[in-house]
């Protein structure tokens, strides 16, 4: 059985209604939020993860999920009918975790939670680089940068470690994308870009000039930061 609190924030009644069952069948504590008001006064009850449509009748959902970013890295799927590439490049360049498009599976649903909570889960140890100006703090899920807490998003860490478990190691998009995800996923590499553009901006002095995270260009990204001896 599976195990975690979810928050689903769809004003579609059926829709959610078919999500929360599949949810539930899984082992899944689910609550159903019809309005972004009802979901951001009831998000400090505390959740594992939150599935957010983003046409609410009295907010956006990407307004919702930059609240949510503000103070907190909670997993965040966004659901929607907005299928445009850019509409999910923008989606992840905001803060989410992972973006479905309707119509949907709900057994991909499911899929993708399970796939971004074992992210979330079962990190291991801290890492310093470029003489502590960066910390991966694994045991809390958090990095720091020059003596201050930095938030990641599950993904955004998830990247950041399995690049700097590897130094100068070049990772492909499509390597990077079955990192975070687990599995293939057409057209998910050119929002790798995305993610390592938010993580340049939280890690990164200089984001055009980085001293952590380079490009290879035609091939993916590499690991440059120079590892501290314990």
């Amino acid at each position: 059985m599976s195990s975690g609190r979810i928050l689903v924030v769809e004003d579609e009644a059926k829709i959610a209604e078919i999500v929360k069952a599949y949810l539930v069948k899984d082992g899944f504590s689910v609550t159903v939020a019809e309005t972004g008001s009802k979901a951001i006064s009831i998000l400090k009850n505390g959740f594992d993860l939150v599935i957010l449509d983003l046409m609410l009748p009295d907010m956006t959902g990407e307004e919702i999920c930059e609240t949510i970013r503000k103070d907190s890295d909670l997993p965040i799927i966004m659901l929607t009918a907005k299928s445009d590439e850019e509409d999910r490049i923008a989606g992840l360049g905001i803060g989410a975790d992972d973006y479905i498009v309707k119509p949907f599976s709900p057994r991909e649903v499911v899929a993708r939670v399970k796939a971004l909570l074992r992210r979330t889960k079962g990190l291991k140890k801290t890492a310093s680089f470029n003489s502590g100006n960066l910390v991966i703090d694994s045991s809390i899920f958090k990095i720091m940068k020059n003596g201050t807490y930095i938030v990641l998003t599950p993904t955004e860490f998830k990247l950041l470690q399995c690049l700097a478990e590897r130094p100068e190691q070049v990772f492909t998009r499509l390597q990077l994308v079955n990192v975070i995800l687990g599995y293939d996923y057409e057209g998910y590499d050119r929002t790798i870009d995305a993610h390592i553009k938010n993580i340049r901006h939280k890690i990164e002095d200089d984001p055009k000039n980085p001293s952590y995270i380079k490009t290879v260009y035609g091939l993916g990204y590499r690991f440059i930061g120079l590892p501290d001896e314990d």
